[in-house]
């Protein structure tokens, strides 16, 4: 069951280092605006994109399988029929504990199948909403 309830949210929301499955280099766009916030409140930020090579100052990799180094959490900002690819990539990593969708895409089916292979699922959330309610404090 995908997690819903404060207590869950903020557990993932605690693993820093995040894998930004269609992050943009468009300023505009959410699979921009949302990570760069997070970058900006110590999240390490790891942008997956084939079509770039660089986003938020960090280097683009063209799949999952190419990040260097271990993988907290998976936001996906793709259309949810991609998802089930997505999360079978973070399932071969072996490192990934959470498989975080953001706000409009669910599915599942890749839910299902991220949770049988022990890993945490959020759906139809926005890691920045969420993090501004449960974590940031009131000052910043």
């Amino acid at each position: 069951m995908p997690i819903e309830d404060t207590d869950g949210l903020r557990r993932i929301l605690g693993y820093k280092r995040v894998a930004v499955v269609g992050a943009s280099t468009s300023f505009e766009k959410d699979a921009h605006i949302v990570p760069a916030y997070l970058q900006r409140h110590g999240y390490e930020i790891i942008p997956v994109n084939p079509t770039t090579d660089e986003v938020f100052g960090e280097p683009a990799y063209d799949s999952l399988a190419e990040v260097p180094g271990t993988v907290d959490v998976v936001q996906i900002f793709r259309p949810a029929e991609e998802v089930p690819e997505i999360v079978e990539q973070a399932i071969a990593r072996g490192d990934v504990k959470a498989i975080w969708m953001q706000l409009g895409i669910r599915n599942y089916e890749a839910a299902k199948m991220a949770e049988d292979a022990g890993l945490e699922v959020v759906q139809d959330h926005c890691m920045k909403v969420e993090h501004g309610q449960l974590i940031r404090h009131p000052m910043d």
